[in-house]
């Protein structure tokens, strides 16, 4: 039997089912993720507009964190309004260059993310172990020119996936995603053709990514801590602390999430798919959803500019 005869050729349309075996139940998951997204969008606007408007906030910390602020707005718009279409409108189905755009989109602001938190933890290591050299070392040019690199290595890095997809494949299994969004593997397991070497390059821009990240904030927070432990004062200690226990909160959260999801695509053949949908879904959504939260939270500045700016 030819391979036209047992395959679809070239599907123009493709069909989310949205988190497998809770299909019943969609209506009522989709009510916390949407609370969850609205919060994220809003805490994410203030937190751009509050350091937009205030001068004094015009310093590489906060840069970052507006930078962080658009990634997960963006983030969050790539994935949720689909969702809770499949979730409460019951429309599951997508073009397939929708859902190749949607891939890129959430791909690359992932990406995205992940190196503005190692910028962040650089800038923190930096403003904490070299304070009198700080102001000299993050310039606003060097805060623009780590924007750009990061933007640009995300897009370099995601477009071959994307290319590898549309021009490599033209029969496919079926048209029918196991998911709630268009994710990587998601997409290569329909094909009916050798995915190997998409299923390689996946796993090279994990590692690449998640790897060098990874390793650079982690190496950044232990010279941290040991500068930390130096300072005679304890005041001095627990302001340092109190500095960086949120940026390792935010990154603790979302590399677990991540690994979880990445790991489970690939070799968690006996986890319940309900419970792998679920957990890549909050991969994506908790982020955006903690970010304001705990940087408006953590950061006095932050806190003080918000309060002035509600009760004007």
């Amino acid at each position: 039997m030819s391979i036209s005869n047992i395959t679809i050729f070239m599907p123009s349309v493709l069909t989310l089912i949205g988190i497998p075996g809770l299909e019943s139940v969609q209506c009522w998951i989709g009510i916390p993720f949407c609370a969850m997204y609205l919060i994220a969008m809003i805490g994410n606007s203030l937190l751009l507009i509050i350091i937009k408007s205030e001068r004094s906030l015009h310093e590489p910390m906060y840069i970052f964190l507006g930078m962080l602020g658009v990634t997960d707005i963006v983030l969050g718009t790539s994935i949720v309004p689909k969702m809770l279409g499949i979730f409460w409108l019951h429309v599951p189905e997508i073009y397939f260059d929708s859902c190749l755009l949607q891939m890129g989109l959430i791909h690359t602001f992932e990406c995205i993310e992940s190196g503005i938190l190692l910028a962040m933890a650089l800038d923190c290591y930096v403003a904490i172990c070299y304070p009198l050299r700080h102001s000299g070392i993050f310039t606003h040019q060097l805060v623009a020119q780590i924007g750009a690199m990061v933007t640009l290595r995300a897009a370099i890095l995601v477009a071959p996936s994307l290319v590898l997809i549309k021009y490599r494949f033209q029969f496919y299994h079926t048209t029918t995603i196991s998911h709630s969004y268009c994710e990587h593997m998601a997409i290569v397991k329909l094909a009916a053709e050798n995915v190997r070497v998409n299923k390689i390059y996946g796993l090279f821009v994990a590692f690449a990514v998640a790897g060098f990240d990874l390793t650079f904030i982690t190496l950044s927070y232990i010279q941290i801590f040991i500068t930390v432990f130096r300072l005679p004062q304890k005041e001095a200690r627990l302001k340092a602390f109190n500095t960086c226990i949120a940026h390792i909160c935010v990154f603790l959260q979302l590399y677990f999430l991540a690994f979880f999801s990445f790991f489970t695509h690939r070799f968690g053949a006996h986890v319940p798919p309900y419970i792998h949908i679920l957990f890549s879904s909050l991969y994506l959504l908790v982020p955006p959803f903690l970010n304001p939260l705990v940087y408006g939270a953590k950061t006095k500045q932050i806190r003080i500019h918000m309060v002035k700016m509600f009760c004007s």
